[in-house]
């Protein structure tokens, strides 16, 4: 209390707290109007989406180069006032209420050098859009951010971010991973790619690369969630992976375009990656990974979280593992990913084992299963030499082993059962022959 007299508030700025009450009771009122959600003890009761109007939009756009991601402060003020009265503020100078002088005064410097228009215009002249929330595009699973949810988001790319990230699951690691941690990433992602699932990570060196790649590889989309701007390619080494996922998949961020990261913008990036997917896999991470920051907004938020176990002389899977004895679920393989984020009835395969033990076999039936490569589909005759007999007896023996559940004819070649009923595409891989 000041000097005025007992009850009255100390003034805020030159103008004292009634700038911000009016701001106050102007922003409700218009929200009243446009029939834009209330807000009561700190929530934002829900609300049907309306259209964005074009002043609605830039001043969103505008916001988000004027506050960094996951900033609550102005999350609340968005919620209290709505966009436009905020960008109007901030302009004018009526500081709104919870915010110091020293942070009204950084808001105003880089309010001086927002231009919105400049933004959308860059965006859509790379083929990009800015969606705000009421956008259909928008994806509501967002909303249970909060006061931290993005002001908007900047996308590149064709596909629909709200439909892409009703079917998604976030792949994360340690940038500096292991071979065993880019091909388990790279294997997941085409495996879910395959099954219908897109794969959202960060982009970063590492497991995050080889998920993107993965994905890439089998047709399948993946979203890359930036902690820079749509049109900035960091990392450069990625900058060729960045067009290539921008061509059929999406880039995502919550700044505009030409901002680039900084540690802080890394760390938020997390909570959208968590947010947008239906579960987070951890497939490698160390101690100390920031792909751990994920995993705990993925928790806190409600979403499935996994992690993929690797050697227990590994560091770079300490993380991974301190995760499984915590709070996640181990996973290994995609299949069983699905079966947790999945619809009800997404299962993975039945596995079937052969019918008989391997040692069991006459000794012809044993030759020719092992006259079979462990990957790829031979023909009959390739087959008949490689056992060292001909080729009925040996199309005789393929039979009872399929019958036993040893083999399976792919057209008219044959190869070892795969679990999950995955068939050869008609090409070998390197180092197998064929007929």
């Amino acid at each position: 209390m000041d000097g005025g007299g007992p009850g009255r508030p100390r003034p805020a700025h030159r103008g004292g707290r009634g700038r911000g009450a009016r701001a106050a009771h102007r922003g409700a009122a218009r929200r009243r109007r446009r029939g834009e959600p209330a807000v009561t003890a700190g929530r934002v009761a829900p609300a049907v989406p309306r259209p964005v109007t074009g002043e609605c939009r830039l001043a969103r756009a505008a916001l988000t180069r004027l506050a960094e991601p996951g900033d609550e402060q102005v999350g609340r003020w968005l919620a209290e006032f709505g966009p436009e009265e905020v960008w109007r503020a901030v302009r004018a100078g009526d500081r709104l209420p919870g915010a110091s002088r020293d942070r009204w005064a950084g808001l105003r410097l880089r309010a001086r050098r927002v231009d919105p228009g400049r933004d959308l215009a860059a965006v859509a002249a790379l083929g990009g859009r800015f969606l705000c929330p009421g956008d259909r595009e928008w994806p509501s699973q967002l909303g249970d951010l909060g006061a931290a949810g993005p002001v908007g988001l900047w996308v590149r790319g064709p596909c629909s971010l709200r439909f892409t990230a009703l079917r998604s699951v976030a792949l994360v690691g340690s940038r500096a991973c292991s071979d065993y941690g880019a091909h388990v990433a790279t294997e997941f992602a085409g495996a879910l790619a395959e099954r219908g699932w897109a794969v959202v990570s960060g982009a970063a060196y590492g497991v995050d690369g080889a998920a993107h790649r993965g994905a890439l590889a089998v047709g399948g989309t993946t979203v890359a969630v930036l902690a820079c701007g749509v049109d900035v390619g960091y990392p450069a080494a990625h900058r060729e992976l960045l067009d290539r996922i921008a061509g059929g998949g999406l880039l995502v961020a919550e700044l505009p375009p030409g901002e680039h990261p900084t540690r802080p913008r890394f760390v938020e990036r997390n909570r959208l990656i968590a947010a947008l997917t239906r579960g987070t896999v951890v497939v490698e991470a160390a101690r100390r990974s920031g792909s751990l920051v994920t995993a705990r907004h993925a928790s806190r938020l409600g979403r499935r979280l996994m992690a993929v176990p690797g050697p227990v002389t590994s560091s770079l899977s300490a993380g991974a593992h301190r995760l499984i004895r915590e709070a996640a679920v181990l996973v290994s393989d995609a299949a069983e990913v699905i079966e947790l984020v999945g619809d009800m009835g997404e299962l993975p395969p039945e596995e079937v084992s052969p019918a008989v033990p391997r040692e069991l076999l006459a000794p012809e039936s044993g030759r020719v299963l092992e006259a079979l490569p462990a990957w790829g589909a031979l023909g009959a005759e390739e087959i008949a030499r490689r056992a060292c007999t001909g080729e009925p007896s040996a199309l005789a023996r393929l039979r009872e082993l399929s019958c036993l559940g040893f083999v399976e004819r792919v057209g008219e070649r044959w190869q070892l059962s795969r679990p999950g009923g995955r068939h050869a595409d008609g090409g070998d891989p390197p180092g197998c022959g064929g007929t």
